[in-house]
């Protein structure tokens, strides 16, 4: 008597394997989105920074630039009703604001790199504990 050997489904098993491992792809696919928020809100904020200049040289820019205070967030704060000239307060608020999103920037892609590597380590030990349930099921 032959004994039949059972059937391996190892085309099945890499598959699920890879797609273990597509789960780092998406990972990436988000970081993309995350990464580049706080430059993106940095140039929203220069654009502000502009936009107050402009307010602030203009007659009746006081009361203008309150219509800003949204825009500027906390840049607010650090450029209305300062004793220093307008164009210096906000030339120092720029500088300050670009590099506190620098530093958000470097922040994210920190944690970025380690959900990614968590991620990666993770989808790896899962996979090769699933294969070595199917190799010990032969």
């Amino acid at each position: 008597m032959t004994k039949t050997q059972p059937k391996t489904y190892w085309g099945a098993w890499t598959a699920f394997l890879m797609m273990a491992f597509g789960v780092v792809g998406l990972v990436g696919a988000f970081a993309i989105f995350a990464a580049q928020l706080p430059y993106e809100r940095a140039i929203a904020r220069s654009d502000a920074l502009d936009r107050a200049m402009e307010q602030l040289t203009a007659p009746n820019g006081d009361k203008q630039l309150r219509g800003l205070r949204m825009a500027l967030g906390d840049s607010a704060a650090h450029i209305i009703n300062q004793p220093a000239p307008v164009a210096t307060t906000i030339a120092r608020e720029r500088t300050r604001m670009f590099d506190a999103f620098s530093n958000e920037a470097a922040d994210i892609g920190t944690r970025l790199r380690l959900v990614i590597a968590v991620f990666t380590v993770a989808c790896g030990l899962f996979g090769a504990a699933v294969l070595s349930i199917v190799r010990r099921s032969r």
